[in-house]
């Protein structure tokens, strides 16, 4: 067979595949779309488990009239403007594949509307044909429909699992989400049927209670609440006490700069710093929380950026490890004895406050925070 170039449509089919797996996957390019537009509410809807719709609803800053068409261009963004961008991408989505990439796969209308614009357009895009722009009465903000997903690749969508099992997989997504923005409001519906709703969070206790609403009383009512922050790193969030570690490892929740990952590097700090207090064959539940320098780490190293590169690996191993360990071994005796631990001898002491420990206003769990260390 000669050598040939590949007609244009066909390239991104197949670029598609690196991005979009399953229904699930176009929700995730969708939504943290909003969540960059910088959304307080994002609504979706989903029917055949996502294969037939898949409906994204923002109030976000929405998209001007005239680059309604250059959004559905491949490497079209308005995230990075050079390379030097890149080692320090603040937002979710960066590379302006997204769009283009599901328009390529299945049938897309997207609708948007600026607060400086006095109407909405929808622009159509079909066969990886671009329609022209229609007026739409639209609030502010931006919405994405996306039809029969993968209805011209067949070998794809062959692939696909029942109803049920899509479903699934867009339901555990957008809990994952919802547990990344504590300042967004997100609903889940398939067909009439609201499977989520999700307020804002503002207080600590909406915080633990949307926290509960996703992970379960069960993991809440034990979770130990910890905040520590160190040499400008912080981590924050809930780890489970070493008696309720699960026999699977099904409720393991880590987000970086809230993004959310299943990074090989961190599940093993993570793991470390429980292998002292845990039985062998558990496995620790955990919602946390780590802020860092972006430029310390690169989000350009996975097709679907659930895996990062840190620059100094190592470093953040041992602050993940060293913190958990430390939360653990500090204050596990003296919790279950109702009494705080000791100040450790190099500095690592827990607040002071009358609070600890405390039961959490809702759940009951014990809260922690963690002195800075320097």
């Amino acid at each position: 067979m000669p050598i040939r170039v590949l007609p244009e449509q066909l390239i991104h089919q197949i670029a598609a595949g690196e991005v979009i797996e399953r229904p699930a996957s176009v929700l995730k390019e969708l939504v943290e779309n909003s969540i960059d537009a910088g959304a307080r509410r994002i609504d979706v809807e989903i029917e055949d488990g996502g294969v037939r719709l898949c409906r994204v609803r923002d109030d976000g800053a929405g998209i001007a009239r005239d680059e309604l068409s250059l959004a559905l261009l491949r490497h079209a963004t308005s995230k990075i403007t050079c390379v030097d961008d890149l080692e320090r991408v603040g937002t979710l989505g960066f590379r302006g594949e997204a769009l283009p990439s599901i328009a390529s796969v299945a049938r897309m209308r997207l609708t948007s509307r600026t607060a400086a614009e006095s109407m909405g357009h929808t622009i159509v895009a079909d066969h990886g044909q671009l329609s022209s722009l229609e007026p739409a009465a639209h609030p502010v903000g931006t919405c994405v429909e996306v039809r029969d997903l993968f209805f011209n690749v067949p070998a794809r969508r062959k692939f696909l699992r029942s109803e049920r099992t899509e479903t699934q997989h867009a339901t555990r997504l957008m809990e994952r989400l919802a547990l990344a923005r504590f300042d967004i409001a997100f609903s889940l519906a398939t067909g009439r049927t609201r499977v989520a709703d999700h307020a804002v969070a503002e207080t600590q206790l909406e915080r633990e209670q949307r926290v509960a609403q996703i992970v379960g009383d069960e993991f809440m009512s034990t979770a130990l609440y910890i905040e520590h922050e160190a040499a400008g790193w912080k981590l924050s969030g809930w780890l489970c006490q070493p008696t309720a570690a699960r026999a699977l490892p099904d409720l393991q929740h880590f987000y970086l700069n809230g993004r959310m990952l299943r990074d090989r590097l961190i599940g093993s700090a993570i793991r470390m710093g429980y292998r002292d207090v845990i039985f062998g064959g558990r496995h620790p539940a955990y919602v946390l929380f780590m802020q860092i320098d972006p430029q310390l780490v690169d989000v350009n190293a996975h097709p679907a950026k659930l895996e990062v590169r840190f620059r100094d690996g190592r470093h953040v191993h041992d602050f993940l490890f060293r913190t958990i360990e430390r939360v653990l071994s500090g204050t596990y005796a003296g919790a279950a004895l109702g009494a705080p631990p000791p100040a450790r001898s190099d500095g690592w002491v827990p607040n002071d406050s009358p609070m600890w420990p405390m039961r959490g206003p809702s759940q009951g769990g014990l809260a922690l925070r963690v002195a800075a260390s320097g």
